[in-house]
């Protein structure tokens, strides 16, 4: 039995998110190859927190600790344009706490990126950026540090990590793992942007408890397929553990597709950029240039490869993200 209610929360988000089918993606595609599966979209960027996102449903247990202890201020890290970065300084906001960021420039872009989208955000929502740090940082030890001297201020610090990707976090979407398997459809694969693994993790946890035969392919927006493979499969079997289901998850359990990265970490692909112009042009729905954009080229690749049955149905998580469009301006310029 998969035990989540005795874990502390505190509620920053619309649950259960919004499972929509995407009718004229669909017939879009079946005018164009021969094997296209019944495709719908896990709405997950409207979870309602300073424009929503996966990162809402970690904080939902992270944050929730963070009271129990009794926390004044959260720590927390992750690319200059990230999405986990904004919510934690949203959910911060929420429970009265201060939040300090480290933003990591993992690339270098221009003054958009730098300043515009989800780092503008974090200016409005009160969060302190306390550095830009180079890329390849230790960021775990940047906070830690951090932490320390706040604690010898008499302060009582929190620190979360990128992504909100830990066990706890990860519980989050053991909760999305239920929304799915009590959904109106019977879902063959999961696919979402897979990147500091929590949101796979937890659903690879949550579906193998409760002996789903879903299927989750998560595509990678920064590691090798088997770094990432790894990655995952680690954090699962940690979260399978904390919510009683321990040894549940088998490493074949885990699906990565590398071939999606393009040239790194928030590098623009002209295939994240045809995903996110077709969707929106199709669908009315914005994703994001980092992870729902690559995340969806891969599954228009994996359509293309026949990867699905046309009888399955296929949802498509979307993480959220779409604030960060406005630091990629310059990608999605017409030439």
């Amino acid at each position: 039995m998969v035990q989540v209610a005795r874990f502390a929360r505190f509620s920053l988000g619309h649950f259960p998110t919004a499972l929509e089918p995407m009718d004229r993606l669909t017939a879009h595609l079946r005018e164009r190859h021969t094997k296209v599966p019944r495709l719908w979209i896990k709405r997950d960027d409207c979870t309602g927190l300073a424009t929503g996102g996966n990162k809402t449903r970690k904080l939902e247990f992270l944050v929730g600790e963070a009271i129990q202890q009794k926390a004044d201020v959260l720590i927390t890290q992750g690319a200059t344009q990230s999405n986990h970065a904004r919510q934690t300084a949203a959910a911060a906001a929420r429970a009265g706490m201060e939040c300090k960021l480290f933003l990591e420039k993992r690339q270098v872009r221009d003054e958009e990126y730098e300043l515009s989208g989800n780092v503008l955000l974090d200016d409005l929502l009160g969060a302190e950026i306390v550095d830009r740090v180079p890329a390849g940082t230790n960021l775990q030890e940047a906070m830690e540090l951090l932490a320390g001297d706040l604690r010898e201020q008499g302060r009582k610090p929190y620190v979360i990590p990128g992504g909100g990707s830990n066990a706890l976090g990860a519980v989050g979407y053991v909760v999305c793992a239920q929304e799915l398997e009590s959904a109106p459809i019977a879902v063959d694969w999961v696919v979402h942007g897979t990147g500091s693994t929590g949101t796979q993790a937890g659903l690879v946890a949550g579906l193998r408890a409760m002996n789903s035969p879903a299927r989750v392919l998560g595509i990678s927006v920064r590691q090798p397929q088997q770094v990432q493979i790894d990655a995952v499969f680690g954090l699962a079997e940690r979260t399978a553990a904390l919510i009683g289901a321990a040894g549940t998850v088998a490493r074949e359990h885990v699906l990565v597709d590398d071939r999606w990265v393009g040239d790194g970490y928030g590098v623009p692909t002209d295939s994240m950029i045809e995903a996110v112009r077709l969707v929106a042009s199709t669908e009315g729905i914005l994703l994001d240039p980092v992870y729902s954009g690559k995340g969806f080229a891969g599954l228009l690749g994996n359509i293309a490869d026949g990867t699905f049955a046309e009888s399955d149905n296929v949802v498509f998580l979307h993480t959220g993200g779409s604030a960060g469009l406005f630091g990629y301006r310059s990608a999605f310029e017409r030439r």
